[in-house]
């Protein structure tokens, strides 16, 4: 049985394809190489190109035998979704359409899904449950929702047994060269301030939260890795289809993660205090009990050891 990972040179996909390689599964990995780099998979099988590219499809799973799909490859980034929404809904939907024809016309009856925590929007809920009313505030999270739409049917009309994984904010690295080379994401960004000799930002202080700042669950990318790796087990065990929030069920504020760089970074990472930001929710925290329950999957990695390992990625890219 092979599993083919789309995205698989990414910073998510190197991770899932690390510990699928490692836990003896067979695995080919696509990637189109825009943000993707062969050097985080090495002695995996690579092939580059794009889940637009059917004929390529067609090949690597008639070629392989592919029984199972783990697709990642997406457009990811929210800012970019508002500003170029048909480049968003042509890669992350037509190109979830094109690799599903192609997993049809090839007899693959297993799929998991990296969805997004974007699905849900704003929720006003202490805890966010997959059964949470899903607004999407972007064309990002709309193509993830549109994709888990899609692939409903698909399971309704063809058979095809599908997790969707519904992660929430991720960070760190199994190891330092499996680092995020994108500075989006609250971990990154302040990273780059402190070592630009900056006072790192925060949006907003008046939140009804402990400390006034935005609360999120932070979940390490190794952890994300080994739930698609559960995932994919369970499909080939035979499990039925899925969809399942990945995170630790635990938030930490935007204070509370700066306070934690600043000890692992020996760095004064005192911030700057500004004004909300329009469209920031007070708190966005997975609950975490179905997941635990379906695939026997619990996070392991605290807030500390993420940002350790992205600080050590960091330094690895930013000598």
């Amino acid at each position: 049985m092979t599993w083919l990972v789309t995205g698989g040179a990414g910073y998510i996909g190197a991770h899932v394809v690390r510990a699928m390689l490692q836990s003896g599964q067979d695995v080919v990995a696509l990637d189109d190489l825009s943000t993707g780099d062969p050097a985080r998979i090495p002695g995996a099988e690579l092939v580059e190109g794009t889940v637009l590219d059917r004929a390529l499809l067609d090949r690597v799973v008639k070629e392989r035998a592919v029984t199972g799909v783990v697709h990642i490859a997406a457009k990811k980034q929210v800012a970019e979704s508002v500003a170029e929404p048909l480049h968003y809904y042509r890669e992350n939907v037509d190109g979830l359409l094109t690799l599903l024809e192609a997993c049809r016309a090839g007899g693959v009856d297993r799929f998991v899904f990296s969805s997004s925590a974007a699905t849900y929007g704003m929720p006003d809920v202490d805890l966010v449950t997959e059964e949470t009313p899903k607004e999407p505030m972007s064309p990002y999270g709309e193509t993830k929702l549109v994709g888990e739409w899609l692939l409903n049917a698909c399971a309704a009309a063809h058979g095809l047994r599908v997790m969707s994984m519904r992660y929430f904010n991720v960070a760190g690295a199994a190891t330092p060269e499996l680092g995020d080379p994108g500075i989006f994401n609250l971990v990154p960004l302040v990273f780059q301030a402190l070592t630009a000799g900056r006072r790192p930002t925060v949006f907003g202080t008046d939140y009804p939260t402990p400390d006034g700042t935005c609360v999120r669950d932070y979940v390490h990318v190794a952890d994300i890795a080994e739930a698609h790796l559960a995932a994919a087990r369970a499909l080939d065990d035979g499990a039925d289809g899925a969809t399942y929030n990945i995170g630790r069920g635990a938030g930490s504020s935007v204070l509370e993660v700066i306070d934690v760089i600043g000890q692992v970074t020996g760095l004064d990472a005192t911030p700057e205090l500004v004004d909300r930001r329009p469209g920031d929710p007070a708190r966005v925290v997975a609950a975490v009990d179905k997941i635990r329950v379906g695939l026997g999957f619990e996070a392991r990695y605290d807030l500390t050891a993420m940002v350790e390992s992205a600080w050590a990625g960091w330094q690895l890219r930013h000598p």
